[in-house]
């Protein structure tokens, strides 16, 4: 069995944000491996993520984000479990992160489930119409629609869209910080406005 010294522990916390006898733990599972007991904790964080998405979120902060030159601002509601989380630095930081993206990606909607049913049928209508779609067999139409669907929501929900120039989601960024941080995170709504846009 590896000696886990204080010094890699330490590196480990700085790096995941972890507890210190997780942290230990993981290393001592990892044989001292740095990367392979990042690896383990990343996936207990997620599982444990998982477990947390059904609590309780009702604290959290409405945050504003003004862009340079102040053409373009957000207001946005997240929230998490306690005020205690809501006052660190992490969880701030996670907000004001989440409001540049919707500052400069535009989505319409938090996610999915938040599309009216009027729009969503609506963007069906117009893909299934579409002069490209119709020329295809009835019988992949459907598949065709669903992967155009996926395209749009990655689009216009905040959700599905990637997170900046990373190859993740912002759900993903998400579970990525409740693993992190120990408490369910939601993005309640927000309010983007853009000068001169129209009403």
């Amino acid at each position: 069995m590896a000696d886990i010294s204080a010094e890699l522990v330490k590196e480990l916390r700085d790096r995941t944000g972890a507890g210190f006898m997780d942290c230990k733990k993981a290393l001592t599972e990892a044989g001292g491996d740095l990367e392979k007991a990042t690896t383990i904790l990343r996936e207990r964080g997620l599982a444990a993520a998982a477990k947390k998405s059904s609590r309780e979120a009702r604290e959290g902060l409405v945050s504003s984000y003004i862009h340079t030159g102040g053409r373009v601002g957000v207001l946005i509601e997240v929230n998490c479990e306690t005020d205690f989380v809501a006052r660190t630095d992490e969880f701030q930081r996670l907000v004001k992160d989440l409001a540049v993206q919707v500052a400069g990606l535009a989505p319409l909607y938090v996610d999915r489930s938040s599309i009216p049913a009027a729009d969503l049928d609506a963007k069906k209508a117009e893909l299934l119409a579409d002069e490209a779609t119709q020329r295809k067999p009835e019988n992949i139409r459907e598949q065709i629609i669903t992967g155009q669907l996926d395209k749009w929501y990655a689009q216009v929900c905040l959700l599905d869209q990637p997170f900046r120039d990373e190859d993740r989601t912002v759900a993903a960024l998400i579970t990525d910080r409740i693993a992190t941080i120990g408490e369910n995170i939601v993005v309640r709504r927000f309010t983007r406005y853009a000068l001169g846009e129209e009403l």
